[in-house]
């Protein structure tokens, strides 16, 4: 799944994080500019630590989006509404499924942990972002939620300069 990481996508990926990426695996989105918005990592870091984020959110400036997203209480909303929506309980339900059987399809934790809080609760929305992006829509029902909230978060050119890659 995914595109490999090649130095050029290594060094945007660097520049949108500020730190170099663990745990890499591949490009899992690309966003309309062209550059990573989304990347695949390894279920555990090179020294053992179990990393179940799958998808990771890189682009800087959607990452800011979603958090302004998190601040204003959305989590607690979301979680509140999937006791009273038996479809979207299901629907998130299976996006945790989906997203256990994609981690450990690549190596398995041996956990039901997957991320974001799934499936009892929202925790992190840039995970279900990730995931979204990563997954295409329908995956994820909260990252498909926040994607259309925020709209088009490209339109203002790359999210690092030129000369990052």
């Amino acid at each position: 799944m995914g595109e490999t990481v090649d130095r050029a996508d290594w060094e945007v990926i660097a520049a949108q994080l500020g730190r170099p990426p663990r745990a890499l695996r591949s490009v899992a989105h690309r966003c309309a500019c062209g550059l990573p918005s989304v990347v695949q990592t390894h279920p555990r870091l090179e020294d053992g630590t179990p990393f179940p984020t799958l998808y990771y959110l890189t682009c800087g400036r959607l990452t800011g989006l979603v958090s302004q997203i998190e601040a204003g209480g959305a989590m607690r909303e979301m979680t509140n509404r999937l006791a009273s929506d038996p479809a979207l309980a299901q629907a998130y339900r299976a996006a945790h499924e989906s997203y256990l059987a994609e981690r450990d399809a690549v190596q398995p934790l041996g956990t039901w942990v997957s991320a974001g809080g799934m499936p009892g609760r929202v925790k992190c929305l840039h995970v279900h972002v990730a995931h979204a992006l990563a997954r295409g829509p329908g995956a994820n029902p909260f990252g498909d939620e926040v994607l259309n909230q925020i709209g088009d978060w490209w339109t203002t050119g790359p999210c690092v300069p030129h000369s990052a890659h």
